[in-house]
């Protein structure tokens, strides 16, 4: 069996963004020469998300519009965590969102369902973030 592992780095530009990044998985898969196997893909910052869905614009609006009802950045104040941060939301919503994914690795190819692809999604950005890419297998 042989592993693989790269970490992927982000310079945020917003506090939340979702960005997609199943080609640069697939340029890791390509580089691991692994044909057979299992890819996890994990946030490495816990107010930030790995996960997979459709990439329409639509969807992601209604992602950014659902969870700021399920956890509103704003008042900072309503959140017992917000004192030095004010990052108490991004918290929560990496916690629905979740922190990572595994896909199979099927003939040197992410196996996919139709319109599948995998997202960052960031919640408290502005500065340098990072993704963990390992992958095992044959």
């Amino acid at each position: 069996m042989k592993s693989y592992r790269k970490e992927l780095f982000f310079d945020i530009k917003k506090r939340r963004e979702f960005i997609n990044i199943s080609q640069m998985v697939k340029e890791c898969l390509v580089e691991s020469k692994i044909t057979e196997g299992l890819i996890l893909v994990n946030a490495m910052h816990i107010t930030s998300s790995v996960f997979i869905n459709d990439d329409e614009s639509g969807l992601h609006h209604d992602f950014e519009q659902w969870l700021e009802k399920l956890a509103p950045e704003k008042p900072y104040n309503q959140y017992h965590h917000n004192g030095y941060e004010d990052n108490a939301d991004a918290h929560l919503k990496r916690t629905v969102m979740g922190r990572e994914v595994v896909v199979a690795v099927t003939k040197g190819a992410l196996d996919f369902g139709p319109w599948e692809q995998i997202f960052y999604g960031e919640f408290d950005g502005k500065r340098k973030k990072r993704v963990l890419v390992k992958i095992i297998g044959e």
